[in-house]
């Protein structure tokens, strides 16, 4: 019997964090998931949500009593439409170091993670915890913005670099795809208009076409003389995406829309979750 498609979710109980285990809980009920609801116990953290407690002293108990009560909350409203299960699990250490070590030891297929964004004070797309855990997991990755409220994805957009582990990588996003109807965009974005260009986009689009069989894909290349994020941000916003997806494996292509010189630029971004396919 294959094991059940896995799910984990660490929450600080902050609202981008909450947003995030709405986005993992939903996404569950479509696999019928086992969803792990993950904290690491973190006195800073816990100085933010229980300030009168300096010392720490009722920490892991305070901890143990919200996980409970988002546990039961997860529960009833999703154990009805499709997810399997939902535990709770505390652990203690470094938080992005020991998120991806029991993600491995759980063999999760998807980590959902919050972030608060890009505010004034901050020069990347992502909180650093998040920006990190994207960087390092070899797990997939779904990174919720805190402005980022669940609603049916009606259309994924996925950034293609013309590499033949796009075609896999589409193969899972046509899966997901599926659970909500959703159109997927398929964009390669050039800094220039090239012929070479338009022929690989014409070889990619009748290679992918052969593998997959789902009505609701469109193709597009676009020219953008900026830089290749900003691309990527202006065709997610013009085509109204709802979740963009992006292949870790070519690193030089993934390093160019991430950019911390770049996330100043941004702001679509902030407001749309992120998910990043890094295993098939």
């Amino acid at each position: 019997m294959a094991a059940p498609f896995t799910i984990l979710c660490p929450i600080d109980f902050s609202e981008c964090a909450l947003n995030a285990l709405e986005y993992a809980a939903k996404i569950g009920e479509k696999y019928k998931a086992e969803l792990i609801v993950f904290h690491i116990l973190n006195k800073q953290d816990y100085q933010i949500i229980a300030p009168l407690d300096l010392d720490g002293t009722y920490q892991k108990e305070f901890v143990a009593q919200k996980l409970k009560s988002l546990q039961e909350t997860v529960l009833k409203e999703s154990i009805p439409n499709g997810l399997q299960s939902c535990k709770v699990e505390i652990l203690e250490g470094a938080i992005v170091q020991t998120t991806i070590e029991y993600s491995k030891k759980i063999n999760a297929n998807l980590i959902v993670v919050g972030t608060n964004g890009m505010n004034e004070f901050r020069e990347q797309v992502f909180g650093s915890r998040s920006s990190k855990m994207v960087l390092q997991t070899d797990r997939d990755i779904l990174v919720v913005p805190r402005k980022a409220f669940f609603k049916r994805p009606r259309k994924l957009v996925y950034a293609s670099d013309y590499v033949e582990e796009d075609k896999s990588a589409i193969k899972k996003v046509v899966e997901f795809a599926t659970f909500f109807d959703s159109e997927i965009d398929i964009v390669h974005v050039s800094s220039r208009t090239r012929l070479i260009d338009k022929a690989l986009h014409k070889t990619m689009v009748e290679e992918i076409k052969l593998s997959i069989s789902y009505d609701l894909v469109n193709y597009a290349l676009r020219s953008f003389r900026d830089d290749l994020a900003l691309g990527i941000e202006n065709y997610l916003h013009l085509a109204k995406g709802d979740i963009l997806v992006a292949l870790s494996k070519k690193k030089d292509f993934f390093d160019q829309l991430f950019s911390k010189n770049l996330s100043r630029k941004m702001s679509y971004f902030i407001t749309k979750p992120l998910w990043v396919i890094k295993s098939f």
